[in-house]
């Protein structure tokens, strides 16, 4: 589910405050959306914060809060969520690089005691509250990030900002001209039509196709296989935007530098 325009207009109407304040001194002071400032303060995922407004757990100066787009003033203003209060203004931005394995999943808990992401950060990022941008499926590999810099996170995940992600995949026959025109057109999946992908043959042992695509949905690239009768047997994500997993081995990570940041939110 991607969370954005429209759906703060499924919330509950019970003492909340939902519309946007209209008392102009609000206004001189910085304001944000509530989810934009939720996840620009590294509480969480864009798409957990969402669920939380939506669950009705997150309130503003002690009142429900059921709309994502919500102004709020980050100076002054008392946001808690399940009446935890939330820290609006969070230490430096980190962002890591990290070589994703399979059989880990992309989370920072698990209930079910699957080995976490998290789990392969050395002991000083473990004490920071980094979250993974998006997610790679458990079976997946290769390139994920994990920060706490929010705007980060919201840029790369946002549909809006349409940021390229390149994939490895080996499937085991070969498509045809037909199914490879398909997936470059676009596939109606059971969440609607997928923007026009980029289909390339690989070479990579044990990969014979490379995919690049413009969006993010769950599981969406063997999705899109399967649309086609063909099972990917391994998918590995080797690029976001211009920043490219390279020789960083599996089971590692390294840090961004400030560059390397400012650089994927603003590719030539």
């Amino acid at each position: 589910m991607v969370y954005g325009d429209g759906l703060e207009n499924r919330c509950s109407r019970k003492r909340t405050v939902g519309s946007n304040p209209t008392s102009s001194a609000m206004y001189y002071m910085k304001t944000e959306p509530l989810l934009k400032a939720l996840t620009a303060a590294g509480t969480g995922s864009r798409r957990k914060m969402a669920d939380a407004i939506q669950q009705n757990r997150v309130s503003v100066n002690d009142e429900v809060a059921t709309n994502f787009r919500h102004l709020i003033n980050v100076a002054t203003d008392r946001i808690s969520i399940d009446g935890r209060a939330v820290n609006l203004s969070p230490g430096p931005a980190i962002t890591l690089m990290l070589h994703k394995p399979k059989g880990v999943v992309s989370t920072v808990s698990d209930e079910r005691g699957r080995r976490k992401v998290t789990d392969l950060l050395p002991e000083k990022y473990r004490r920071l509250r980094l979250y993974p941008v998006g997610r790679l499926d458990q079976d997946s590999t290769g390139l994920l990030l994990v920060t706490n810099d929010g705007n980060l996170t919201y840029r790369l995940t946002h549909p809006r900002f349409e940021h390229e992600k390149e994939y490895l995949v080996h499937i085991e026959d070969s498509l045809t001209t037909g199914e490879k025109r398909r997936l470059e057109w676009g596939l109606q999946l059971d969440d609607g039509l997928t923007q026009p992908a980029k289909v390339e043959k690989a070479a990579i042992s044990p990969f014979n196709y490379r995919i690049t695509l413009h969006e993010g949905r769950k599981r969406q690239v063997r999705r899109m296989f399967a649309h086609l009768s063909h099972r990917v047997l391994a998918l590995k994500r080797i690029r976001v935007g211009n920043l490219v997993l390279g020789n960083l081995p599996e089971g590692k990570m390294r840090e961004l530098s400030a560059q390397e940041g400012h650089a994927l939110l603003n590719p030539d």
